[in-house]
């Protein structure tokens, strides 16, 4: 188990490397720039030469892209054009916000999705099989952005409710702060609860076939110790899997969810910064991104060996 951690800790340095240098060249070939915005629209300046010079523009791609890397295997992760503000300060001010949405999202995946794929698999070819089965396609097919959008605008028709425009901070007033992320946080779940839910039924289906489900019923145990203790916990490895192929969708998604209900989080942040070119909070934003995915998919291949006790092996 040693040797696998200190393996995948070693594969995060070229792995970080290669997202840093993907990203920093794709938003560099996207129509328009920032020192064209700034001077066009917005009027920072006359002289466009000049403001490259400024900003450290004017400089070979390869030159920009090693200052970039230097200066970030230091923790800095530069400066944002448009504000001046330091990407770092920025990135931890708004993570916080968007940490809560996301655990919030996994909370209500987890109380819908696991007991949900169970309860399909117990009854198996039944009518509440069925209506469950159908509501997970209906969860994978549905956008996200398209169902906060739905709510957003039936919300405002028929309840009179729009999602606030301040948001309340998590220091002044927890329960209030949380109450604004209850909505977002469920679309957001959607889809997740649904993969979760038909990959759980799937897994307790094969899984209550084996030989030992049959010994522990013939060993007079009860069908609840029979369905928690010994399937369902051989059916959340791959469960786990899947989970954490998601959680990329997941951070993904908060980038909507927070654009739609107006979330000043690290999702809006980035969304905000495609949109006026601002490279150095891009780049930023990713590598955090990307490092965060390949934790958490760190930290589900050591469940592994929790739930299966072989995998240490």
């Amino acid at each position: 188990m040693k040797r696998y951690i200190t393996r995948r800790l070693l594969l995060l340095l070229p792995t970080l490397l290669l997202v840093s240098f993907l990203v920093f060249c794709i938003v560099r070939i996207i129509p328009g720039d920032a020192v064209t915005l700034m001077v066009a629209e917005m009027g920072f300046a006359d002289d466009e030469a000049e403001l490259r010079a400024v900003l450290g523009l004017d400089q070979s791609l390869p030159r920009q892209y090693w200052n970039y890397m230097r200066n970030a295997l230091r923790g800095d992760l530069g400066t944002s054009l448009w504000s001046g503000q330091p990407v770092l300060e920025e990135i931890t001010r708004r993570l916080p916000l968007t940490f809560r949405l996301a655990l919030m999202a996994l909370f209500w995946t987890l109380l819908t999705g696991i007991p949900l794929g169970v309860l399909s698999a117990l009854k198996q070819d039944t009518w509440l099989d069925y209506l469950l089965r159908s509501v997970s396609v209906g969860g994978l097919s549905i956008p996200s952005f398209w169902l906060a959008t739905l709510l957003v605008v039936f919300g405002a028709i028929w309840f009179r409710w729009v999602p606030p425009i301040d948001f309340i901070p998590f220091g002044e007033d927890p329960l209030a702060s949380l109450g604004q992320l209850v909505v977002p946080s469920l679309v957001l779940s959607v889809a997740l609860s649904a993969s979760i839910m038909r990959m759980t039924r799937t897994m307790m289906l094969e899984v209550m076939r084996e030989d030992y489900i049959r010994t522990a019923r013939a060993k007079g145990l009860s069908e609840w110790v029979v369905v928690i203790r010994h399937a369902l916990a051989n059916s959340l490895i791959p469960v786990l899997s899947i989970m954490g192929i998601q959680m990329a969708f997941l951070v993904g998604g908060t980038v909507i969810m927070e654009s739609i209900f107006v979330l000043p989080g690290m999702g809006k942040y980035l969304l905000d910064a495609i949109t006026w070119r601002d490279y150095p909070v891009i780049q930023g934003i990713n590598l955090f991104i990307c490092t965060l995915i390949i934790c958490i998919n760190l930290v589900i291949d050591l469940l592994y060996g929790v739930l299966d006790p072989r995998i240490r092996y």
